[in-house]
């Protein structure tokens, strides 16, 4: 398909979960990439259902119907498939370039390639940490890193780290990070329970939305990823919680340079209007997470939130919605992959 001159890449879905969802919807305000396939293990009656009804972010506003195997999005047709396999679902048949994974089951890219050597895509973007990738990105951090001519899957990283990292590069490029600690207070997802069941960790395996659960998170560890001067300096926890969707975190860093809570501000004010706008927001009103429910952006520094402790340790709290601000991103990085090329 061609629109004003140029072609349209063509993107495919597989895994119509939150963040397929919150993709698709994201995804009709640009005309960069079309989506022209999705593949999940249902029928395209409850995709269409689940597309046009959602529990967080409300009814979507398009023409969304079933019709036969098919999904009609105002007036125009997506094949739906429901192939377990990766290597068996026909994208080149359907004429996909890129695939976004987002089941979650294949975030280890040598499985995750399978859409390319058995599907015929020619990219991959997994919306998760992965394993044997060919590059982590992270807008805002290390985007000017992708290669086209190499990078074939890619990982958009975790909400968490799409979080951390652009307040870390801050922090770090202005008073530079010795060592830091960082709790994400974040929102249920469907890794967890609703009532207590059997979970392979066993503390989520107990009732996700009457209990604050500790839990892990690799999102720090996994900052050298985009950011390697920060390799070993921080680590992390997690603490699921019982709201839907928003989360915030916690980082605490020792810092080379002298800090204090008027620098941190305005640290960040320059950089939400400036090098990292449209990714990082600041904000000095006394909000709560509803409030960010739909946020576009990847952090949202709380500036009434920032602290210091002498001259060399401060604390910084960031507000991230996990699923719309990641689905933004992912989002993002789709149109990178399609100008550069596929």
């Amino acid at each position: 398909m061609s629109i004003g001159g140029y072609t349209v890449v063509r993107v495919g879905i597989n895994g119509f979960g939150s963040i397929g969802r919150r993709f698709f919807r994201i995804a009709q305000k640009q005309d960069i990439f079309e989506i022209v396939a999705i593949n999940d293990l249902t029928d395209a009656t409850t995709i269409a259902h689940l597309l046009k009804y959602d529990s967080n972010y409300g009814i979507f506003d398009a023409d969304v119907r079933a019709e036969g195997s098919n999904l009609i999005v105002n007036g125009k047709e997506i094949v739906v498939s429901a192939q377990r396999d990766p290597g068996a679902i026909p994208w080149k048949q359907y004429g996909v370039d890129i695939v976004i994974e987002s089941t979650g089951l294949f975030t280890d890219a040598n499985k995750a390639r399978a859409h390319i050597e058995g599907g015929g895509a020619k990219k991959v973007i997994i919306s998760a940490p992965a394993s044997h990738e060919d590059r982590t990105i992270v807008l805002g951090v290390n985007q000017q890193l992708y290669d086209p001519s190499r990078d074939n899957v890619i990982s958009n990283a975790s909400c968490t780290t799409n979080c951390l990292a652009p307040v870390a590069k801050v922090l770090d490029e202005v008073f530079g990070i010795e060592s830091g600690m960082m709790t994400t207070v974040h929102s249920y997802t469907n890794d967890q329970k609703l009532l207590d069941l059997p979970h392979k960790d066993l503390r989520r395996a107990r009732a996700g939305a009457i209990n604050i659960i500790p839990s892990s998170t690799g999102a720090a560890r996994a900052l050298h990823l985009v950011l390697p001067q920060l390799k070993g300096k921080l680590n992390g926890m997690s603490l699921r919680v019982p709201t839907p969707v928003v989360s915030i975190v916690d980082l605490t860093v020792n810092t080379r340079e002298s800090v204090s809570v008027e620098a941190i501000n305005e640290s960040f004010q320059k950089a939400a209007e400036t090098s990292l706008k449209g990714i990082l927001q600041f904000t000095d009103k006394p909000l709560v997470s509803s409030d960010f429910k739909g946020n576009p952006h990847s952090s949202i520094v709380d500036g009434l939130e920032t602290m210091v402790v002498g001259d060399h340790m401060a604390k910084v709290l960031a507000w991230y919605d996990n699923e719309w601000g990641y689905a933004n991103r992912l989002v993002e990085l789709t149109e990178l992959v399609a100008e550069k090329g596929v």
